[in-house]
């Protein structure tokens, strides 16, 4: 049996029995101790454990002060699960570590830890805020559907599911709709139609509105109305027979009386003059 002398150092480092129980103040200047020790020792060895293992208890304080940030966070788990999340930022600040940087452990470990905490509400957050009643709910519904579709070999119904939660049909209604909140669907995600899992089919971004080229048609035409408006009577009726109702040179000739070149030169001159205005707007 070992005595308290033959285990008072481990490594070349002091024994701490419970180093979660460490002062924070006290924890700095014994994680620097431990940090240079941890580049002497061989990785995998009892003795190497050691010293991260204790690293990591000696340094959860900064773990619950990053937590505290995200206290009144909702969506995301409770606070026991945001420390667990930030101490594996913790244990890759420790693993990352060079004491030759000329920053603190605690700077170095901080953004790490709260890196960590931040990716594990963007991956767990609703996407929409619902209430906490519905987001408790959809967690009820997840095990009842699972439950119930074992023991029956399909999905349950509403009224089952009712049933096996004592509520009523409209508050699963409810915590079904709500739980469509929990995720964002990606645009760029395939649609429903695509065949197989690894079809390349249009994507739901591609089923949305795209600019409607006609829409630069009506901003022309809402330009262009009062310029014809100060055509004269001659003028503005050439334009409505050839471009309204569609009539050649020659018809329009022999509805005014004058000859196709005349039609032609008169044409010409006005749309000159429509699109030198048209251009004198934009």
């Amino acid at each position: 049996m070992e005595t308290a002398a033959e285990v008072e150092t481990v490594g070349g480092l002091p024994w701490i029995e419970d180093a979660g129980k460490v002062a924070p103040k006290d924890a700095r200047a014994l994680s620097q101790l431990f940090f240079d020790q941890l580049q002497v020792l061989e990785e995998g060895t009892h003795e190497y454990q050691y010293a991260r293992n204790t690293l990591i208890e000696m340094n959860l304080s900064l773990v619950r002060f990053a937590a505290g940030r995200f206290r009144n966070r909702g969506g995301g788990g409770d606070m026991e699960d945001i420390i667990q999340v930030g101490t594996i930022g913790l244990i890759k600040a420790i693993d990352r570590f060079d004491l030759s940087r000329e920053v603190g452990f605690a700077t170095f470990a901080v953004p790490y830890i709260v890196g960590e905490i931040k990716r594990f509400f963007r991956d767990t957050s609703w996407a929409v805020h619902v209430p906490r009643r519905l987001q408790e709910l959809r967690v009820d519904l997840a095990k009842a559907k699972e439950e119930l579709s074992l023991r029956l070999d399909r999905d349950p119904t509403v009224q089952e599911l009712a049933e096996h939660l004592s509520l009523s049909e409209e508050e699963i209604i409810e915590g079904l709709v709500a739980a469509n909140g929990y995720t964002a669907g990606s645009l760029d995600a395939p649609n429903d139609n695509a065949d197989g899992p690894d079809a390349s089919g249009p994507t739901f971004a591609d089923r949305l509105g795209a600019p409607d080229p006609a829409m630069e048609s009506v901003e022309d035409l809402h330009t262009l109305a009062p310029l014809l408006e100060r055509l004269d009577a001659r003028d503005r009726r050439i334009v409505e027979m050839r471009f309204g109702q569609e009539l050649t040179q020659a018809q329009i000739g022999a509805e005014l009386g004058v000859s196709q070149m005349q039609v032609s030169r008169l044409l010409s001159r006005v749309l000159k003059q429509l699109r030198s205005g048209m251009l004198a707007e934009n």
